[in-house]
């Protein structure tokens, strides 16, 4: 009788699949893929809304009397986790069946996970470019020195974020800059080097962060805007309550090129207007000792008229008598100037530094089809739907691997784009 390993095909396909797309993550293995497991399903439709933390304010009195003192608000704020796309690799069954029942699956799958990865950590990467807030050095510098990768860290303690679980990922031609001065830095763990996380890792702990390299970051291009400094056209709006869902805040301008475009992901600065950190609520000075400036990243394409347009930006500058919630020394006002950092149409390729918690990543658990099935989990809740099926008209047997993932900015202020320092 003739050899039918048939049924156990799917099982054998979930398995390595699942080993080849977990040995070729490196983005999506950074940021938080716990806290949205399990939230979506198909009744719950293509959003769902995550509570953000309440902060407060201290009262100080000489005899502890505080009855005329203004207490706390508490406010409620929600991050809200978007579904994508769906994330499919299919091929027709008939053309490898020999190999897939001889088990040999290796050659065959280890593409098609790593294709799926790629495509995933390029979406992730652009929604992190276009949702983090923060900013390091200036758009066109490279990064040639680790004091610019430090002056990430820096950065980022500077204003508020646990010193837990930071990453910088860089460009590998950012690795290569820093090469020289690679040596006296310890490597990654070894158990890792036989995946993509082990390899991409240059320094386990830099500054506070761990450092990793990964071809899969995100470019952008400039919008035309050649006059790239503006000015702020009426008072934005700068309350928590106004911010706290989306934290994303309407910037009107005027005074830049009369036709020109702003692309997502350009990065904003705001003369006059200076950081305030999220643990102290005071100002804090760079490195060259001066006021860190506020600067946020465009969210959404913007194309002027008459030179005028409304900016949606990531981290929105909140200033408030009570000062709970505020992000800046004072609130953004009319004729403030804002510059665009960097030239018009121009490709940028920025280097990313984020907090683990600064972005969740989830995907949905899809129901299965009639057909041969089965859903493959990652440790950390990735899902992964494996069908094997058959097209009668076409007298065809097929296979398809479909992921649906979900990406949330828990706090544009817990990540950036980084950049060298000229």
């Amino acid at each position: 009788m003739a050899n039918n390993l048939n049924s156990n095909v799917t099982r054998q396909l979930a398995r390595v699949f699942l080993e080849k797309f977990e040995a070729s993550r490196v983005l999506c293995k950074a940021v938080d893929t716990q806290l949205l497991s399990g939230k979506f399903s198909p009744k719950s439709g293509s959003t769902v809304d995550f509570k953000r933390p309440h902060d407060y304010n201290t009262l100080r009195t000489a005899g502890g009397d505080i009855s005329s003192s203004t207490k706390s608000d508490i406010i409620s704020g929600k991050a809200t986790g978007t579904v994508q796309d769906y994330f499919t690799v299919a091929t027709e069954w008939g053309n490898v069946e020999e190999a897939l029942e001889l088990d040999q699956l290796d050659q065959i799958l280890a593409p098609m996970a790593t294709r799926m990865v790629t495509a995933l950590e390029l979406d992730l990467g652009l929604f992190m470019l276009k949702n983090l807030g923060l900013s390091y050095g200036a758009p066109g510098t490279a990064v040639d020195a680790w004091s610019d990768v430090a002056g990430a860290g820096s950065l980022m303690e500077a204003i508020g974020v646990p010193s837990d679980d930071l990453c910088y990922v860089m460009t590998p031609f950012t690795e290569q800059n820093l090469a020289d001065a690679q040596s006296a830095l310890a490597s990654g763990s070894n158990d890792l080097v036989d995946s993509a996380w082990g390899r991409a890792q240059i320094k386990r702990n830099f500054a506070g962060m761990r450092v990793m390299s990964s071809n899969a970051l995100k470019t952008i291009t400039t919008g035309t805007t050649s006059d790239r400094a503006g000015a702020i056209n009426g008072t934005p709006v700068a309350t928590y309550v106004a911010h706290k869902d989306i934290m994303i805040q309407d910037i009107p301008v005027d005074g830049l090129t009369a036709s020109g475009t702003i692309k997502a992901g350009e990065i904003v600065e705001i003369t006059g207007r200076f950081y305030l950190s999220q643990s102290t609520r005071e100002q804090f000075l760079g490195a060259d000792g001066s006021q860190v400036k506020f600067r946020g990243v465009v969210t959404e394409d913007v194309t002027l008229a008459s030179g005028a347009g409304t900016l949606k930006v990531a981290g929105p500058a909140i200033f408030e008598a009570n000062g709970q919630y505020n992000t800046v020394s004072a609130a953004l006002a009319d004729g403030d100037v804002v510059t665009l950092l960097g030239a018009a149409s121009t490709v940028y390729q920025p280097n990313m530094f984020f907090h683990k918690k600064a972005v969740g990543l989830g995907t949905v658990k899809l129901p299965k089809l009639y057909a041969t099935d089965t859903v493959a989990t990652t440790e950390d809740g990735f899902s992964i739907r494996i069908s094997k099926y058959a097209d009668g008209d076409s007298n065809q047997q097929k296979v398809r691997f479909d992921m649906l993932p979900a990406f949330a900015c828990f706090n544009p202020f817990f990540g950036g784009q980084g950049f060298g320092v000229a």
